[in-house]
C-alpha cells in the first residue's frame, strides 16, 4: 500500500511541475540595480518608475544601489544575473557609450551582456556657479579660466561621466584648462560645489533647487535646445561654442538572453509611465525631458552616442578610474 501511495505521489509531482515551471512572468519581486549612489538622476528617476511598475506589474519592485567604477560594478552585476526578468538595471548612457571607450578592461561587454529594455529620459547638463562667484555669465566664467590656468577646478560624478565630457568639451573648444575632480555620483559633487571645495559643475539635474533657491548661479546649458525649466538661460551652441551636445539617455536594461515578451512588457509598461503627470513632473524636476523609445531605438541613439563622445574621449585621452 505504501508503495503505491509513493507512485500516486510521484505521478502527482510529475504532472504539477510543468505547471510551476512555466509561471507566468512576472510571479516574484523584481530588482532595479542602480549603478550610482543615491540622489543622483539614475537614482531618483527609477525610484519615480518603481512604484509605477508595482502597480502595472502587480510584484513588489524594489530599487538597489551599486555604485563604483563609472557604473560598472552595478553593471557587471546585471549583466551576470539570471535572464529572467527579474533583475533590471537603471543607467546612464554612459556605461554603454562611453565607459568601453575609456576603460582598458571591462568585467563584462555592455554591448553583448546587456540588452536595452527602454529609454527613461534624456538628462541634460546644466553649468553651474556658487552665487558668490564673481563670474555673473558665461563670457566672464570664460574669461576667469582664461586668466587663473589651472587654478579653477570643477566636479563630476566620476571618469567619463556626461558632467565630465561636457567639462572637457568645454575646455577643447574654449583653450582653457581646469582641474578635474572625479567622486562617486553627482550628489557628493554637488555637495562640494555648496561647500566652495570646487569651482564649478556641469550639473545633471539635482542642483536644480539649489539653482531655485538661489544658492548656485546657472550660466548656461550644455544641450542642443535650451532646457524647458529655463528658457531665458543659453545653451553653449548658441554661446559661441558650436555643436555642443552632452546629453545622456538614461534608462533600463536586463541581461543579455532575457526572453522578448518580458522585454516587450516592460518596455510598454515603462514608457506608459513616462506619459504620467508623475513621472513627467520627476523628470522635470531634475531638468530632464521623458524620452520613451522602443529597444531597438534606444539601442541606436546608444551606438549613436557612442561615436559621438568616443571623439572627445580620444582628443582628451580620457581612462578611466
Amino acid at each position: 500500500m505504501t508503495r503505491w501511495l509513493q507512485l500516486i505521489a510521484l505521478t502527482l509531482a510529475c504532472s504539477v511541475a510543468p505547471a510551476a515551471w512555466a509561471q507566468p512572468w512576472p510571479s516574484k519581486p523584481i530588482r532595479i540595480v542602480v549603478n550610482f549612489p543615491p540622489g543622483g538622476a539614475a537614482d531618483q528617476i527609477a525610484r519615480a518608475v518603481a512604484p509605477q511598475l508595482q502597480a502595472a506589474l502587480g510584484q513588489p519592485v524594489v530599487v538597489e544601489n551599486r555604485a563604483g567604477s563609472g557604473g560598472n560594478i552595478g553593471g557587471e552585476a546585471v549583466a551576470k544575473s539570471p535572464p529572467d526578468g527579474y533583475t533590471l538595471l537603471m543607467s546612464s548612457g554612459g556605461m554603454v557609450s562611453v565607459n568601453p571607450h575609456i576603460y582598458a578592461k571591462m568585467p563584462f561587454d555592455p554591448a553583448k551582456d546587456l540588452v536595452p529594455v527602454a529609454a527613461a529620459a534624456r538628462v541634460l547638463v546644466f553649468l553651474v556657479v556658487r552665487s558668490e562667484n564673481p563670474s555673473k555669465d558665461f563670457k566672464a566664467f570664460l574669461a576667469d579660466l582664461k586668466a587663473h590656468p589651472g587654478q579653477r577646478s570643477f566636479g563630476s560624478p566620476g571618469n567619463g561621466s556626461s558632467p565630465h565630457l561636457a567639462a572637457e568639451m568645454m575646455k577643447s573648444q574654449t583653450n582653457v584648462f581646469a582641474v578635474h575632480v572625479p567622486y562617486r555620483g553627482a550628489a557628493p559633487a554637488l555637495t562640494d560645489l555648496l561647500g566652495g571645495q570646487i569651482d564649478f559643475l556641469f550639473d545633471p539635474g539635482i542642483a536644480i533647487p539649489h539653482i531655485k533657491a538661489g544658492k548656485l548661479r546657472l550660466l548656461a546649458v550644455g544641450s542642443p535646445q535650451r532646457s524647458p525649466l529655463f528658457p531665458d538661460v543659453p545653451t553653449l551652441d548658441e554661446l559661441g561654442l558650436k555643436g555642443f551636445d552632452a546629453d545622456t539617455v538614461f534608462g533600463f536594461y536586463a541581461p543579455a538572453g532575457t526572453p522578448e515578451p518580458i522585454i516587450g512588457r516592460l518596455n510598454a509598461e515603462i514608457n506608459r509611465s513616462l506619459g504620467t503627470t508623475a513621472l513627467q513632473e520627476r523628470i522635470a524636476a531634475i531638468g530632464g525631458v521623458p524620452a520613451p523609445m522602443s529597444p531597438a531605438q534606444f539601442a541606436a541613439k546608444a551606438a549613436e552616442d557612442s561615436k559621438r563622445f568616443g571623439a572627445i574621449i580620444k582628443e582628451r585621452k580620457i581612462t578611466g578610474d
